[in-house]
């Protein structure tokens, strides 16, 4: 009787698997649990968003709108490289580099998300036509219109979260 050889085993094994809406790593099989379904913004039922309760509109003056102040909350490269790794799998993207995401805050820490929150943290593709940069441009003019009161930090959030790649026309700001 020959043998199957095994790479072409492993191979057959990893296809069987994701079929199945599986992924392989590092020898263990981990269900697929977000969905790409809906990029440019990150599975709601994943990543719905999350607020840091420190930023409110009363708090915007000590908090957000002071220049460097996202520095001191933004959570350690260590922490959101471990995530990062841990939700690329979860998300199910063939491509495994985490030089091509970026650890994103889906409600942006200048806009008050909350910063270490599994909840409020995804792997957002750095390719395609929308991607993080797009986003932190968005981010800035929202972030911008609620310090200057041209906008309210609940309605910038509210339009971040519902899609943040119509926020500024659906407020005017576009």
């Amino acid at each position: 009787m020959s043998r199957i050889p095994r790479p072409l085993v492993t191979g057959v094994s990893a296809f069987a698997l994701a079929v199945a809406g599986l992924t392989v790593t590092t020898g263990t099989a981990h269900a697929q649990s977000c969905s790409q379904a809906y990029l440019p913004l990150p599975d709601p039922s994943c990543q719905p968003g999350d607020f840091n309760p420190d930023v409110t509109q009363s708090t915007i003056d000590s908090t957000i709108c002071v220049s460097g102040w996202t520095a001191t909350v933004r959570p350690s490269s260590s922490y959101t490289t471990a995530l990062k790794k841990k939700q690329i799998v979860e998300y199910g993207y063939t491509d495994t580099s985490t030089s091509d995401y970026e650890e994103d805050h889906f409600v942006p820490l200048e806009l008050g998300g909350a910063p270490k929150s599994e909840l409020n943290l995804w792997p957002e593709p750095q390719y395609g036509t929308k991607t993080a940069a797009n986003k932190d441009t968005v981010e800035n003019k929202l972030k911008k219109a609620v310090c200057a009161g041209t906008v309210s930090l609940a309605d910038a959030q509210d339009a971040i979260v519902t899609d943040w790649t119509t926020a500024l026309s659906d407020l005017g700001l576009s």
